[in-house]
C-alpha cells in the first residue's frame, strides 16, 4: 500500500530531529526489560513491528519519547530503549502536547488503549487531534479492559457479556476512526496486530505526516476477548471481511476484486456492491489527501460493530493543515521580536496580583 504522495511531502517538524550516527538496528531499540504481558497478547506483535520500524526513521533514539497511560499497552515505554514515560490514565495526549510543543527536537509517541483514552481520556484525545499536535498515537484496540480483568470498554460491542455486564451491555460504543475524523485529525488510519508489513507500512506514513497522526491497531487480547477480530485475521473470512485502501486506487475486496464500494446515488451513502461491468465505474477510487473528511467518515461508517464485515484498514485520510507546535513557536517569535524577552519575576509581580492579608 505505498502511497507516493504522502512519502514525498517534507516533514519540516522531522528534520528538527537529530539523526542517529550510524546505521540503527531493532536491537538499538530493544530495552533491557523483560516484557511481562500475557503469553499470546497482540501487544508483543506490535511492539516488534515498532522497535523494528523506529531504525527506518534514521533519528537519534536519545531524541524519541514514548509516553503513555495506564492499561496493558501502557507498558510500552518500558520496553523502548527510548526515552518515555508512564503517565496517568487518559492524560498521555495532554502530557505529550506539553513536550511536543515544548522540545520540538523530540519525535514524540503516544501508546494508549480503548479504554484509556476514550473513556477518561476522551477530551484529551479530541483536543490533541483537533490542535493538529506533532504527535503520533497509537490507539491498541482490543475491546475489553484487560488491565482490570475483563469489563467492557468504550469499544465493546452491544449486548457483550463481561464481568461489569452480565446481562450484556447498554452502551452503543465508539468507532475511533469515526471519533478523529469528526475531531478533525488530520491523519486517520487503522491497522491489525498480526499484519506486519501492513501494520510497519501505516506506521511509516504516520511517522511522516506533519501534526497529529492516529493508528488504530486492532489487537487481540487472549484472555479476555479472544478472536474479537478473527474474522479480519482468518484467511478465508478476511477476503470478504477486509477492504484494503490504498490511496488512488479503486475500492476493491473480496476474491478477485468481486466486491466494490459505490456511492448510493439516492442517498449518498457509501454501499457495497457486486462489481459487474455496468457498475465498475461507479466503484470510488480512494483519495486520502481530500479535502473534504465526508468520504473518509463514510468509509469508517462502512464496518458493522458485530460482525466487522465491511471493516476498512489503511490510510483514511491524510491532509495537510497547520501544525500546532509551528504556529506556537510562530507566535512566541513574534512576541520576542515585538517586545523583547520577557522577565518571569516581573510578571509574577505585576500588576494582576494581589496581597491577601488577615
Amino acid at each position: 500500500m505505498p502511497d507516493t504522495t504522502t512519502s514525498a511531502i517534507t516533514n519540516e517538524l522531522l528534520t528538527l530531529v537529530p539523526r542517529a550516527e550510524g546505521k540503527q538496528s531493532m536491537k538499538d531499540f530493544k530495552s533491557d526489560q523483560e516484557v511481562r504481558w500475557c503469553p499470546g497478547c497482540g501487544d508483543y506483535a506490535v511492539l516488534a513491528a515498532v522497535q523494528g520500524f523506529m531504525p527506518q526513521l534514521g533519528l537519534a533514539k536519545e531524541n524519541i519519547v514514548f509516553v503513555s497511560g495506564i492499561g496493558c499497552s501502557s507498558r510500552f515505554p518500558y520496553y523502548m530503549n527510548t526515552y518515555g514515560m508512564h503517565s496517568i490514565h487518559g492524560r498521555a495526549p495532554a502530557i505529550a502536547t506539553g513536550l511536543a510543543t515544548s522540545r520540538r527536537d523530540l519525535s514524540v509517541w503516544v501508546v494508549t488503549g480503548d479504554g484509556d483514552a476514550l473513556s477518561i481520556g476522551g477530551n484529551h484525545l479530541i483536543h490533541a487531534l483537533r490542535r493538529n499536535v506533532n504527535l503520533k498515537i497509537l490507539l491498541f484496540n482490543n475491546r475489553i479492559y484487560g488491565l482490570t480483568k475483563g469489563q467492557y470498554s468504550p469499544t465493546s460491542e452491544v449486548g457483550k457479556i463481561t464481568k461489569s455486564t452480565p446481562m450484556g451491555s447498554l452502551d452503543a460504543p465508539f468507532n475511533p476512526v469515526s471519533l478523529a475524523i469528526g475531531a478533525e485529525a488530520s491523519f486517520v488510519a487503522r491497522t491489525v496486530d498480526s499484519d506486519r508489513k501492513h501494520l510497519t507500512e501505516v506506521l511509516r506514513q504516520a511517522a511522516e505526516h506533519p501534526g497529529t497522526a492516529l493508528v488504530e491497531i486492532y489487537q487481540n487480547c487472549n484472555i479476555f476477548n479472544d478472536g474479537a477480530f478473527e474474522v479480519l485475521k482468518d484467511k478465508d473470512q478476511a477476503a470478504e471481511a477486509v477492504i484494503r485502501l490504498e490511496h488512488g486506487q479503486p475500492i476493491r475486496f473480496g476474491a478477485d476484486g468481486a466486491k466494490g464500494v459505490v456511492r448510493n446515488r439516492a442517498t449518498g451513502d457509501l454501499e457495497v456492491v457486486a462489481v459487474t461491468p455496468e457498475n465498475e465505474a461507479d466503484v470510488l477510487v480512494h483519495d486520502a489527501h481530500a479535502a473534504s473528511p465526508t468520504t473518509a467518515f463514510a468509509l469508517s461508517r462502512l464496518a458493522d460493530a458485530d460482525t466487522l464485515h465491511h471493516t476498512p484498514i489503511g490510510v483514511l485520510r491524510s491532509v495537510e493543515r497547520p501544525v500546532y507546535d509551528t504556529l506556537m513557536s510562530d507566535q512566541l517569535d513574534a512576541a520576542v521580536e515585538r517586545h523583547g524577552k520577557g522577565d518571569l519575576s516581573a510578571m509574577l509581580a505585576g500588576g494582576d496580583t494581589w496581597t491577601v492579608v488577615g
